[in-house]
């Protein structure tokens, strides 16, 4: 079998299976053997490495992954690239391909069965429109992980690594650093896909922390936090946080904990940085709020 990452070897297991790309899907496939080379490496994929890839396609990465890797679970949405991938994929042993939505699977089972629950390393090629979903779902799923390598549209990449006062800031900048160091490795352009998306990508390596770099003594109030003050980004956290329904705390209390913050009342949260988000959290939770 040939090695799928360059135009013409795309073109013909495309033709061979009469296969329509998947608008709803998201599908862009990569044709540069450069680039998919630059993603093994930034990915820092061992032989004693078990690799989750997310949206294998009709197996391109998937092969050099196969390569590199002891095992490769590749899970796929559309069940029309599953005949696909058994075709290209018929060299190697070491790969399980499960014809599934990642968002309803039990990674963690996948992860106790084939890694003996040890950490495991994630690549994938992401569609814009589900990619916050799955980096979300595996931070809080608390699936063991090593890293997250993943190839996103270029804003989205933007967003995970910005810090207060940009206009990329938002809840996904603090997720992400709260999880993890992000690194942009590679900047990919639309020439290096098929079909050629209209924006740049760019891949971007997300190295789980063992532990979080600020102290929440509740995370999900804090994150309840954060989401409330970019929900209503353009009012000040005062307003913003008295009006969030997911937010159970009273104006006073949060008049209260921004002063022994020394914060002023018209701040936004845009401007607050993840440490100040934690230390607001753990304010608002302290015995006299309560």
């Amino acid at each position: 079998m040939a090695t799928l990452g360059t135009p013409s070897n795309t073109i013909e297991v495309l033709k061979k299976y009469n296969f329509n790309f998947q608008k709803k899907f998201g599908q862009n496939f990569l044709i540069d053997t450069h680039i998919l080379e630059k993603i093994i490496a930034s990915s820092g994929i061992t032989k004693e490495d078990c690799v989750l890839e997310i949206g294998p396609g009709i197996g391109t990465m998937t092969q050099y992954l196969a390569e590199n890797a002891r095992q490769v679970i590749a899970v796929e949405i559309d069940k029309a690239l599953i005949p696909i991938l058994e075709d290209t994929l018929s060299p190697y042993e070491n790969v399980t391909v499960i014809n599934k939505d990642i968002l309803k699977v039990d990674i963690n089972h996948i992860v106790e069965e084939k890694n003996e629950n040890k950490p495991i390393k994630v690549v994938a090629n992401l569609p814009y429109y589900i990619t916050t979903p799955i980096i979300m779902g595996l931070f809080e799923s608390g699936v063991p992980l090593e890293s997250i390598t993943i190839m996103v549209q270029k804003e989205v990449a933007d967003r995970m690594q910005v810090g207060p006062g940009t206009k990329d800031y938002g809840a996904l900048s603090l997720a992400v650093q709260y999880y993890a160091k992000p690194e942009v490795m590679i900047q990919v352009p639309p020439t290096c896909f098929m079909p050629k998306p209209n924006v740049g990508s760019t891949v971007i390596k997300l190295t789980r922390y063992e532990n979080p770099p600020v102290e929440a003594n509740d995370v999900k109030h804090m994150f309840s936090l954060i989401r409330a003050s970019f929900n209503q980004r353009r009012k000040t956290l005062v307003n913003g946080l008295t009006n969030a329904q997911e937010v159970k705390a009273q104006k006073e209390d949060i008049i209260k904990a921004l002063g022994a913050m020394e914060l002023p009342l018209t701040i936004r949260g845009e401007a607050l940085t993840l440490e100040q988000f934690a230390r607001l959290s753990n304010l608002l939770l302290s015995p006299e709020n309560t």
